[in-house]
């Protein structure tokens, strides 16, 4: 892919169908919604725990607790990411203890933010497991960390950015990758 070019990757109902696929893999490997919580990542991974959570709702007629986790105090590169940092407020209004957790996020890439989410959950209690949901996998994993429910896989070079973009943040679901000069690549951890 030439500098600067885009590749579209998903659209909003081919997002929306890997949504669907992954909640029903969720309650079918948890057998349904007993101790299930989701915690999404601020901020896309937070929208789409809340649509999963609204399709269990929709089709188990079951209300999940729902949590979000701000992930800027645990990362490991804070310095390097910015000089005065936006940070968000987490909020998990449950016990995780003896919970199966569910933590979701938009893309899956080093690792790196969901070792970060993990340490704020625990930060909550001690939950049963966590199980991690991600619209997009990547690859360029730095650390021992894999997805549980994955809405698509792809194989990127280090040179492209994945680019989510979802309807309660920007306006439209739409999912691309670009190539870009290193330099001014967005921080996709």
């Amino acid at each position: 892919m030439a500098e600067g070019k885009k590749a579209l990757i998903m659209e909003e109902k081919a997002i929306q169908r890997s949504l669907t696929r992954m909640t029903h893999e969720i309650l079918e490997r948890n057998k349904g919604t007993q101790d299930l919580v989701l915690v999404g990542i601020k901020r896309r991974g937070d929208f789409l725990a809340k649509r999963i959570a609204k399709f269990i709702q929709e089709t188990e007629g079951i209300k999940v607790p729902l949590g979000a986790v701000d992930i800027t105090f645990h990362r490991d590169d804070l310095s390097s990411v910015a000089h005065q940092p936006v940070v968000h407020k987490t909020e998990i209004p449950f016990d995780v203890t003896d919970k199966t957790v569910i933590l979701v996020d938009d893309v899956l890439y080093t690792g790196r933010t969901v070792r970060a989410a993990i340490d704020e959950i625990i930060d909550f209690g001690r939950p049963r497991k966590i199980e991690l949901a991600v619209l997009i996998d990547r690859g360029h994993r730095e650390l021992p960390i894999r997805a549980d429910y994955v809405g698509k896989s792809l194989q990127t070079s280090k040179k492209e950015s994945v680019v989510v973009k979802i309807k309660e943040e920007d306006g439209e679901d739409r999912i691309t990758i670009e190539n870009s000069n290193i330099k001014n690549q967005k921080l996709n951890l």
